[in-house]
């Protein structure tokens, strides 16, 4: 699977959302390795396990999961002469003892959750190494047990730190009166006497700290000395001690290196089990039937990432056809559709329950090819088109007979008419390939398309006219409308418009040129032809009638008026045609190129520059339908900058 077309049907969000139920690092890990599978068998077991754990939280079961607290240190630093710390082996023994408890678990559940329980039949017996640790550890220190060594030393520390502070409690009650308190301390594991500053001279002995007033210093006595000696000797035996034995519980736990491994793999299974079966009971997933017949049936499909709850959607492409095009008005759910069948695709081929109905199935495919959403950018100087275009380039690099391609908006971004044929030729082409392809469009040609070729079929996004609210329901075997007219109205646009509308939206279905669309009346108090106004009228309509009634091919000339019905503009001829039919005309102030076909010859150049200055408002009243008419010189028509061009053509 390409990582765009994942990352255009958000998988990433799904992977983050199976993270917040993982409770270990080992858990965490496989979630952000997961990626689709696509050998069924291998899928098949994905989905049964992670149903078979569903069914376990269902009942109220938990698995004592190990929280691996502290363990993927000590497993980084095994085997690299480190000696553990008292702590470390604390991790140790309580994931081995966890361990234990969670084989105890599946072993009984061997009857509900077979598969399930597998995994813990290869988990390895730790009692041994929890019961030496437990031996000569404790709470976080090393018993007095660990050793007879050590507790041979810690029995003569007793002594000393006894006799040590039978000394001082005598001299406390003999210096009382110049201790600042009847309190022993200790300075740097040394015992002190609290002495005021004034008498530090009644006790010999050293000064080892003073109080942050500076009124009491911390003074340890001459003849503590000794004693202080015995028993820092002592504690630098006891240390060597300790450390000899940490060093050998470290290398027991080396020596169970292995068997700690496989068991933190599995708890690691575990967990990314558990937070895909937890993840499945939360949005009421199912496993799928999975085909290689390239059979999508889902009932009931909801998209698992939406925050509001989404309206289920039934979608089928079979065995009579393997291309669905689905239309409808924006905002109505094509898009989301198309999401939705494309991300349980994912899902489901990476072992991930989904939400739909008993029954649903989805066809494994190897690839899932995506182009959905806008990635035009300034930096890359990508327009709208041709982001489309470089996904689609890439979609038929990597298309072929166990594809799913997903195509959002067929025929955007580019001449309608042009943009139509390449997207008909594009679906024609993954067909022969033998791709299942879904696709939405606006576009009334490619519906026709789709109800007239074999394998291809339509569907609609239902919408309400009344409520001006879109259904989410997916109605197959229909094209839909894309209601623009209604939607104006309900949004406040005026009849007057809409009607207007309507009538030029009829003639260009019915295939006339802008030149012959029904005049918009005119309020003839408000407006005053000019006598030349009228005979250019005049003459230009007897002019236009002779040639459509001729039939003659246009010989074109620079200069010559031009209306280009899928853009809605004027222009001006600024290059003559090519071999190829290719023009260039002049848009305001951009040169487009464009097929001779595609435009409607309004006005001749030698109409245009008599020679002498008239009224030229009444020219261009036409094309303009609906814009405020601005009186301006024969070189400015309606914000069009028409300068006379040379007879010769430019290159």
């Amino acid at each position: 699977m390409r990582q765009h077309s994942m990352n255009k049907l958000e998988y990433n969000r799904v992977i983050d959302t199976l993270m917040k139920y993982a409770t270990t690092y080992l858990g965490r890990g496989h979630i952000e390795s997961l990626q689709p599978l696509h050998d069924r068998q291998i899928i098949s077991r994905r989905l049964a396990e992670t149903q078979e754990a569903g069914r376990l939280l269902a009942k109220g079961g938990s698995a004592p999961l190990p929280s691996l607290e502290g363990m993927e240190a000590i497993m980084t630093l095994l085997g690299t002469g480190y000696v553990m710390a008292e702590q470390d082996f604390s991790y140790v023994a309580q994931f081995a003892r966890s361990c234990e408890q969670l084989r105890q678990y599946m072993s009984s559940k061997k009857a509900e959750a077979p598969d399930v329980a597998a995994y813990a039949a290869s988990m390895h017996d730790l009692k041994p190494l929890r019961d030496a640790i437990e031996a000569c550890i404790d709470r976080g220190r090393i018993v007095d047990t660990a050793s007879t060594e050590l507790h041979k030393i810690r029995k003569k520390i007793r002594t000393a730190e006894e006799r040590l502070q039978k000394r001082l409690e005598g001299m406390l009650s003999r210096h009382a009166d110049i201790l600042q308190e009847r309190l022993i301390s200790q300075r740097g594991g040394r015992y002190v006497l609290p002495v005021k500053k004034e008498y530090r001279k009644r006790i010999p002995g050293t000064v080892l700290d003073e109080s942050a007033s500076g009124q009491t210093v911390f003074v340890e006595p001459s003849e503590l000395a000794g004693l202080q000696m015995d028993l820092s000797a002592l504690r630098a035996e006891e240390t060597k001690e300790e450390t000899q034995i940490l060093a050998q519980l470290s290398s027991e736990v080396e020596s169970y290196a292995y068997e700690l491994n496989i068991n933190l793999e599995t708890v690691g299974h575990y967990d990314f089990l558990f937070a895909k079966a937890k993840w499945g009971l939360f949005i009421e997933g199912i496993a799928p039937i999975l085909n290689e017949n390239r059979c999508i049936d889902l009932r009931d499909a909801r998209h698992p990432l939406l925050t509001v709850k989404p309206i289920p959607l039934n979608i089928q492409i079979g065995d009579e056809y393997k291309a669905l095009l689905i239309t409808g008005p924006n905002t109505g759910g094509k898009t989301v559709a198309l999401k939705t069948v494309g991300l349980l695709t994912l899902m489901a081929q990476s072992g991930l329950l989904i939400p739909a109905a008993e029954g649903s199935c989805l066809a494994v495919f190897q690839a899932v090819e995506v182009d959905i959403g806008d990635d035009q950018s300034l930096d890359s100087s990508l327009s709208t088109f041709s982001s489309h275009l470089r996904n689609v380039i890439d979609i038929l690099t990597h298309a072929g007979s166990s594809t799913l391609v997903l195509l959002d908006e067929l025929a955007t971004g580019t001449d309608p008419g042009e943009g139509v044929g390449l997207s008909i030729a594009v679906l024609e082409e993954l067909y022969r390939r033998g791709s299942v392809i879904m696709a939405t469009t606006h576009f009334n040609e490619i519906k026709e398309y789709a109800r007239v070729t074999p394998g291809f079929q339509n569907a609609r996004m239902a919408f309400d006219e009344e409520t001006l609210r879109p259904l989410y329901r997916l109605d197959m075997g229909e094209a839909g409308n894309s209601y623009a007219f209604v939607i104006a109205s309900k949004l406040g646009i005026s009849e007057a418009i809409i009607d207007r509308a309507k009538t030029i939206a009829s003639s260009l279905k019915s295939g006339e040129s802008t030149a012959v669309i029904p005049a918009f009346p005119r309020n003839s108090s408000k407006q005053t032809e000019s006598p030349r106004g009228q005979k250019l009228r005049t003459t230009a309509s007897k002019y236009k009638s002779t040639k459509e009634a001729q039939g003659a091919f246009v010989s074109w000339e620079i200069g010559d008026v031009v209306y280009i019905p899928q853009l809605r503009k004027s222009g001006v001829v600024y290059r003559l045609p090519d071999e190829r039919g290719n023009m260039i005309v002049q848009v305001q102030k951009e040169k487009l190129t464009i097929n001779r076909k595609r435009v409607r010859r309004y006005i001749e150049k030698k109409l245009l520059y008599p020679g002498d200055d008239y009224d030229m408002d009444i020219v261009f009243e036409s094309v303009e339908h609906r814009k405020k008419r601005k009186l301006m010189s024969k070189r400015h028509v309606e914000g069009l900058s028409i300068e006379k061009p040379s007879e010769k053509s430019p290159h």
